[in-house]
């Protein structure tokens, strides 16, 4: 019989996965300070609404959701954090998911991490206060991350939002 994961061993499971995220982050960042420092070619980042979303989501988007999908696809079933917590990834047979899944899983989970990027981008760069677009914008987010963690709680089998659509289980 399958024991699903619950919601708080799959948070501890990412707090695990953030250790590594913030690594990256702080190496990403320190990168860009030498650059800043050294050569100034940091600053066309900033000089339009579009360089900064699409540099980040080239440098920080991707590559974490590549750790995700290809440590959720491999053969340990899951990332790091999941690996310390002994859960994996898995199918309705409890079997490895393919990397097509896996993938469809890692973007569906991270569309509101991305959507909420974009609107700070948006806010970073408007004049003025932001638009009532920006303010429904954050109440999607809140809205999915609302019903990723109302899933978990509620279905049986304790499947997030992202979980459901993409048709996976995370399992002890």
């Amino acid at each position: 019989m399958k024991t699903y994961a619950g919601f708080w061993l799959r948070v501890k499971a990412f707090v695990f996965d953030y250790f590594i995220i913030l690594g990256y982050l702080v190496a990403i960042t320190l990168l860009f300070l030498i650059l800043r420092q050294r050569t100034g070619a940091v600053e066309w980042l900033y000089a339009d609404r579009v360089r900064p979303q699409a540099t980040f989501i080239l440098i920080l988007t991707i590559p974490v959701s590549l750790y995700f999908a290809l440590s959720e696809a491999s053969s340990r079933q899951g990332t790091w954090g999941k690996q310390r917590v002994g859960l994996k990834v898995a199918d309705k047979n409890g079997s490895r998911i393919g990397l097509g899944k896996s993938l469809i899983r890692t973007v569906l989970k991270f569309i509101p991490w991305e959507l909420s990027h974009t609107l700070l981008w948006e806010i970073a760069f408007s004049k003025g206060s932001p638009s009532t677009l920006i303010n429904y914008g954050y109440a999607f987010v809140y809205l999915l991350v609302g019903l990723n963690i109302a899933s978990v709680l509620l279905t049986k089998t304790k499947q997030s939002l992202y979980d459901l659509l993409a048709g996976t289980y995370v399992v002890k």
